[in-house]
């Protein structure tokens, strides 16, 4: 009786003391999360390394910390600097009223008189509609100029997150393994089932952050591009946000250039509508439709719907870590119930 007191109240204890320790890693959330991100996706290179180097993981370790922050931390560092840059820009011209977003939809309105025709068939108040709409974008614009002027204001908060990311990769990419055979003897789950749960892990953590941010990157300079050629302004800008927007499979980077599309038909430029429509739909679009489901869907051998539905509840619980964070724990559901279906009813193939 005494034993089985002892042993509950020790698990009392065990869940008390994890949690308090989850709360006090809580504000460091974000940089633990891509610290293992980051390990687990140059773990092959720290591998690798190893037997290139002999068993010196110290060394190796470091030499694949300093590949990962010349490959990834650095561009995204000057990438960051330009994009805060042209965003004070952006929202100093807002300010000034150079760029006048109830403007912008009155111009639609003139251009598109049709629109107003089809949502009063609809019952749709128009005008409350078009305040509200006007309104909106007056708050988005300042919203996203802000946000941007507030970035570069947190470079301290920025850097301090960084580094101790790197510094928790470092001693991740050292002693990961060890680790790994560490937590697989503590779970009580079975450590064949718990290899497999790391496993999927692995996989889907590589295959989101490695094919979204493949994705986001080739969108983003697509449309940026495409945004200078057809001198819109902010450029640099705009492609940054529809890097950051194509991470919601299926609609990420329309929502910017569509609107612009009919800003250009709207003014008048309809050659430029025409380019950048079809430039859209078949450049940027094509980048999402071709690229994603074989750098992402494959990998992490889900079905596409799970994916994008995984994808846009994720960021909306967990913010940017949601695009990988919601189809991680998709696949470890799905591996889970799989698991269970092989081992307790055994009629899974």
């Amino acid at each position: 009786m005494r034993d089985k007191l002892e042993r509950r109240s020790f698990l009392l204890l065990l869940v008390l003391v994890s949690v308090a320790f989850g709360f006090i890693l809580e504000p460091f959330f974000g940089a633990i999360f891509w610290a293992c991100a980051v390990t687990v996706i140059f773990a092959p290179m720290q591998r690798w390394v190893l037997t290139k180097i002999g068993q010196k993981p110290n060394t190796a370790a470091a030499i694949t910390l300093l590949t990962c922050m010349a490959i990834v931390v650095i561009p995204v560092i000057l990438l960051s600097t330009a994009f805060v840059k042209e965003g004070i820009q952006f929202y100093q011209r807002v300010e000034a009223g150079e760029i006048d977003p109830r403007q912008i939809m009155q111009q639609l309105r003139d251009a598109f008189p049709w629109l107003d025709q089809l949502l009063v068939e609809f019952g749709v108040d128009t005008n409350n509609l078009r305040e509200r709409i006007s309104n909106s974008l007056v708050s988005a614009t300042q919203f996203l100029a802000k946000e941007t002027l507030s970035i570069g204001q947190n470079t301290f908060g920025f850097l301090m997150s960084l580094a101790l990311m790197m510094y928790l990769t470092f001693f991740l990419l050292r002693d990961g393994s060890k680790l790994i055979k560490l937590v697989v003897k503590a779970l009580p789950l079975g450590d064949e089932r718990e290899e497999a749960l790391f496993q999927k892990f692995a996989e889907v953590t590589r295959a989101t952050v490695k094919g979204n941010l493949v994705v986001a990157i080739v969108q983003g300079a697509l449309g940026g591009i495409i945004f200078w050629l057809l001198d819109v302004p902010g450029p640099l800008l705009w492609g940054v946000v529809m890097a950051f927007l194509s991470l919601i499979p299926a609609v990420g980077a329309a929502i910017i250039w569509f609107p612009v599309c009919l800003y250009l038909y709207a003014t008048g430029d309809w050659v430029s509508g025409t380019v950048l429509l079809l430039y859209g739909a078949l450049v940027i679009g094509l980048a999402d439709n071709v690229l994603r489901p074989i750098l992402v869907g494959r990998d992490t051998k889900l079905p596409d719907y799970i994916v994008l539905f995984s994808t846009i509840g994720g960021i909306s619980l967990f913010g940017i870590n949601g695009f990988v964070i919601g189809p991680l724990v998709a696949a470890l559901f799905m591996a889970t119930w799989q698991i269970f279906m092989k081992d307790f009813n055994g009629d899974y193939e």
